[in-house]
């Protein structure tokens, strides 16, 4: 039995990255110790977790993590030195800045767990600073697709080693008795309604067909500081009529089930688990190729179809083509299908391997 921890922001929040790590680490529990050290926080967990898992915190208030740097560092060395920690998983790269210090001299099996994609720092030097220092330091790094992988092995020279391995996020979905039908004529789109998720390119592809699709609506389920200017830019575009901003929504199945596919317009992505509990539900799905992703969950002709990235035109036809597509029902078949090969038992033996 291995003593396992892992670091993150705060365990409390009720975000993707926090319902994986909590599955990762309750699947882990059986068989392990683990733990689950917050750098802030952390004391009520959002997500149920395995009644033997030990939940720590290195602050117990929102602080400059910057100005703290030598604290935070001290205390993570203390953490696992204490504790007799023989794999610590960092979760989020951004942290191994952090991470890389405390392990100085430790032997400990140190993973960074990269949730993003390495295309994409989030406007933060440090996330930069961390994947260099991962790159260099940790013994093991995690990103969530195989594109993602080869951004690492370029990138750092790695490519000859094993060092970095993807292992996909399992879903937390399960899979629902649901069949969708091309006769409910609407399109779900789910996310925040932000840049990222390029709504904005979604309405001017969606007005460049919905005269040919009579009947068909477009439903978007989120909020965000976009709203405002998404809904003009569908009335701008003569689309008002058959958008419909749902908000954001605590209960989703019946907006899934209501639905006849997924539609996913995102710029960039590490792995969207709105994508998988799209699947879960049967529902075909219409993405961007973006980084990264939609080309891990989507089999392009097969379970949906994939769009050249950013391409307006081409989501167009995608879409329409998806409207009329004669194998719809073969279409939500492999959907499910595709679903089950993210659950987490197909998932934690890939975990067993590197810790």
């Amino acid at each position: 039995m291995k003593k396992i921890c892992f670091l993150i922001g705060n365990i409390n929040h009720s975000g993707g990255t926090e319902r994986v790590t909590t599955l990762i680490a309750n699947q882990l529990a059986v068989d392990h110790q683990v733990f689950i050290l917050s750098l802030v926080f952390g004391e009520n967990p959002f997500f149920e977790q395995n009644t033997s898992i030990v939940n720590g915190s290195l602050f117990n208030k929102d602080i400059s993590m910057r100005k703290n740097f030598l604290v935070a560092v001290s205390k993570i060395r203390e953490y696992i030195i204490s504790n007799k920690i023989d794999t610590l998983v960092v979760v989020d790269s951004i942290s191994c800045v952090f991470t890389v210090p405390a392990c100085i001299g430790l032997k400990v099996n140190h993973i960074c767990w990269e949730h993003f994609n390495l295309k994409v720092n989030l406007g933060s030097r440090f996330r930069d600073l961390g994947r260099w220092m991962a790159a260099k330091w940790c013994n093991q790094i995690i990103t969530l697709t195989e594109r993602d992988k080869t951004f690492w092995d370029e990138r750092f020279n790695l490519k000859r080693s094993d060092k970095v391995v993807a292992i996909a996020n399992p879903t937390p979905y399960e899979i629902q008795d649901n069949l969708p039908l091309l006769d409910y004529k609407n399109i779900l789109c789910v996310g925040r309604l932000t840049y990222q998720k390029g709504f904005d390119l979604l309405i001017p592809a969606w007005a460049k067909i919905h005269d040919e699709l009579p009947g068909w609506i477009v439903t978007i389920v989120g909020s965000g500081e976009d709203e405002q200017k998404l809904r003009k830019m569908a009335t701008d575009y003569n689309v008002g009529s058959t958008i419909v901003f749902a908000g954001q929504q605590k209960d989703m199945k019946n907006f899934y089930r209501k639905a006849s596919f997924f539609c996913m317009s995102s710029r960039f992505e590490g792995l969207p688990m709105v994508l998988l509990e799209a699947q879960s539900y049967g529902l075909p799905v219409v993405s961007f190729d973006c980084n990264t992703g939609p080309a891990e969950i989507i089999d392009s002709g097969i379970n949906g179809f994939l769009v050249q990235n950013g391409n307006i035109e081409d989501l167009s036809d995608k879409i329409l083509k998806m409207c009329k597509e004669s194998n719809f029902e073969i279409f939500s078949k492999l959907s499910l299908e595709k679903s089950l090969s993210f659950n987490i038992s197909n998932i934690i033996f890939k975990w067993e391997k590197v810790i």
